[in-house]
This record gives C-alpha cells, structure tokens and sequence, in this order.
C-alpha cells in the first residue's frame, strides 16, 4: 500500500522491453523474408513465450486477498462508477493520453525514413522508445509514491506533448533518438499511473473492472490515433501536422487531467501523499 506507483510500473517494465527487442528484431525478419512469414514467425515465438509464462502466474494467498486492503475504498457499484466524475476524467484523460502518442509511435520509423534514414536505423528510434520507457516506467512510479500520482501524470502527460511536437524539428538519427528517448520516458513512464488511480478512487474490489473499461476507451485512441496519422499523411504528403496534432491532443490530455477530483477519504488516509 506504501509503494504502489512503484509496484504497478516493476509489473509494467516487459512493455518497454518489447519494442526495444521486437522492433530490430522484426525489421531484421522482414530483410530476410516477405512480412507474412515474417508475421508469422513473431506470432510463433509469442505464443512460445506467453502461454509458459502465463502458467507461473499465481492468484494472490487466500489471507491476503480476504484481508483489509480487499476492502479498502468506497463501496460504489458498477454502474455508479462508470458515471462518477473520476471516472469519466479518468477515461478521457487515458483516451487522450494514447491519441496523443499512438500517431508518432506508429509513425515515426516511415518519417525518419523519408527524412533519408536507412530502414534498420530508422527502426532503432522505436528501440530508443522502449528502453527510455522502462526507465519512465520505473522513475515515474517512484516520483507517484513520493509526490502524488496525480502530479506526475501532468507533469508526464506534459513532456509527451512537447516532446511529440518536438519530433517536427529532428531530421538526424542522433535528433531523433533525443526526441525518442524523451517522448518514451513520458508515455512509457505515465501508462502504469492510471491503474494507481483507479486504485485510488474506486478501491481494490471493482479495480477490475474499471481499469478495463477505462483501457477499453483508452484503446480507441490508440486505434484513431495512427489511422489519422496515416490519413494526414496521405492528405498533405507530410507528418508535420500529425505531430503538431498530436501535441494538441497532448496538451488536451493535460487539461482534462486537471480535472481530477479529490481521492476519497479513505484512500488519503491509507496513502502517505494525497494528491
């Protein structure tokens, strides 16, 4: 209960360890075949990994999910939280949030190649991405416990949009991987924080549920987010005004997170920092 920033971001770390391997990896496969084998091949090697390292996962010791931190939270039903303002905030805020970065996460290889990068050292940006992520993920979650969760997602929420705007100036691989690394700091280090804040506003007993319907949202803008980069793309022969785009959405995510009420009494008195 002390720690769970910090918790949620250690559980969180293969996400930024994925694009840092997979993405060589993959450009690498395409070199040597066509994308259907290639596709084929990362699909094997997934369910190779996944189904093994899902047998080690273990439910929770029957003392300690029937103990006091089950109950903790307000007792809100389903529907009531679904239409709570914290939750409502909560599902634009994520929703933004992966608007926001989903274009230039998808974009950003196909734009370093048209600004004359080789393929495999354009895909090494996403790489970057990846490791400055893992680190996001772990600096973020410790600033959360010491300073508030709720102050460090608008702090990270407001270096993606600038980073994401500061994409439009990089030209060289050594730009684009300081461009890179910030943006993946901010969007890798700021993802684990909103599962903390469902946990801080609804309690452990519906966490379930509300977390995934809030990553139910959040998904379509991660799906909107590179259709329209691609449309824009399309539209005016440039990324420039996906990016500019996606500092707005940015900046928009940042306002919507000032929204945030209060946490309930109970969850400030169990967390050592309220906000």
């Amino acid at each position: 209960s002390e720690h769970r920033g910090l918790a949620v971001s250690l559980v969180s770390v293969g996400v930024g360890v994925a694009p840092m391997t997979m993405s060589p990896f993959a450009a690498w496969l395409i070199t040597q075949m066509d994308w259907r084998a290639a596709q084929l091949v990362i699909a094997v090697l997934v369910w190779a990994t996944l189904v093994p390292a899902a047998l080690f996962v273990r439910r929770p010791p029957a003392a300690a999910a029937a103990g006091p931190g089950a109950a903790e939270g307000p007792r809100t039903s389903l529907r009531d939280a679904f239409f709570s303002a914290p939750f409502i905030v909560l599902a634009l805020t994520f929703f933004a949030c992966c608007a926001a970065h989903a274009g230039p996460i998808f974009h950003t290889v196909t734009y370093a190649m048209t600004c004359g990068l080789a393929p495999l050292a354009a895909v090494t940006i996403y790489s970057v991405e990846g490791l400055a992520g893992l680190g996001g993920r772990l600096a973020l979650g410790v600033l959360a416990d010491r300073l508030g969760v709720k102050r460090v997602l608008i702090a990270g929420l407001l270096i993606q949009a600038i980073a994401a705007f500061a994409f439009i100036f990089a030209s060289r691989l050594g730009e684009f991987y300081a461009v890179a690394a910030t943006f993946g700091f901010a969007y890798g280090g700021v993802m684990p924080l909103y599962a903390v804040l469902a946990r801080e506003y609804f309690g452990q007993r519906i966490l379930g549920a509300v977390f995934g319907a809030a990553a139910m949202v959040s998904s379509l803008g991660m799906a909107l987010g590179p259709a329209i980069g691609g449309w824009i793309f399309d539209t005016f022969g440039r990324y420039t005004w996906m990016y500019v785009g996606s500092a707005a959405i940015g900046l928009g995510a940042v306002a919507i997170a000032l929204a945030f009420p209060p946490f309930p009494r109970a969850a400030r008195a169990a967390s050592p920092v309220a906000a």
